[in-house]
């Protein structure tokens, strides 16, 4: 029964974190299929240890800041962003785009850094924190692309290929179009999407690889208007970001940590 709740309360806080507006009860209690009281004492749980706020006037449920404040917190105690941020910001001044950060946090892949690049005009930028969509971003397909045909379609179908309207014109639609991409990423040593993820923009990532087990445990990547981040432009960067990611491939405290939270697919357990 514990784990059951747990696993409840869980739902719940990735639900509204889903949600920056907050949600109603009766949403939540769909949503989640539990009983309206029982979403109600969950809620209550969380607000009484300031997790989750009621708003007084809509009667919305959203989360706090606190566990943003929690994650900014591991991950600066780590000292993964800070051995990442030079890095970020040398590819971001060379590229004159932005340029992020993803780790795995297996079977997710997170965007957890960024430098901005782009000084004038227009400007491609991202949320922190969000989950890469693996079959349309250059972030996602990297990954994949280091992964056996078959473990990368487990991980985009535990995602889904999305619906049309949520992607760009050039999104794949099928399995088939998703691993042409994945292929050509593998020959190239990058990955590289023109509007797939965002209609309008383009982008490019390489894989930073634990120097050990040889898995890949995170990636950066440089993502701008597709009118300025051309094919020529693509070129002109690639050695920059390939040199990029082996720079955090050789340190050793950023791949140990990495490595160990999700850069190998975790061991069945019994």
């Amino acid at each position: 029964m514990a784990g059951s709740l747990l696993r409840r309360a869980l739902d719940l806080v990735e639900l509204l974190a889903n949600h920056p507006r907050g949600l109603p009860l009766q949403t939540i209690a769909e949503t989640l299929d539990i009983p309206k009281s029982g979403a109600h004492r969950l809620l209550a749980e969380l607000a009484e240890h300031s997790y989750v706020v009621q708003d007084g006037e809509t009667g919305r449920y959203l989360l706090t800041t606190k566990f943003a404040t929690l994650g900014l917190k591991h991950l600066s105690r780590t000292g993964v962003v800070d051995i990442a941020q030079s890095v970020l910001d040398r590819l971001a001044d060379v590229s004159g785009e932005l340029a992020r950060l993803a780790v795995v946090d297996y079977p997710r892949l997170v965007w957890v850094a960024k430098a901005q690049g782009a000084r004038t005009g227009l400007r491609y930028d991202g949320d922190m924190g969000t989950e890469a969509r693996l079959s349309t971003s250059s972030t996602g397909i990297a990954w994949l692309a280091s992964l056996t045909d078959e473990e990368a379609l487990g991980l985009v179908m535990r995602q889904g290929l999305g619906t049309p309207e949520e992607f760009g014109p050039n999104a794949p639609r099928t399995v088939a179009a998703l691993m042409a991409l994945v292929n050509e990423a593998r020959a190239r040593g990058y990955a590289w999407v023109r509007d797939t993820n965002t209609p309008g923009a383009a982008a490019m990532a390489a894989n930073i690889v634990h120097p050990q087990t040889g898995r890949a445990i995170g990636n950066l990547s440089v993502a701008g208007p597709s009118l300025r981040l051309t094919e020529a432009q693509r070129d002109a960067i690639a050695p920059d970001l390939l040199a990029a990611a082996a720079d955090l491939s050789s340190v050793g405290a950023f791949s140990e940590y990495l490595g160990a939270l999700g850069g190998r697919a975790p061991v069945a357990s019994g």
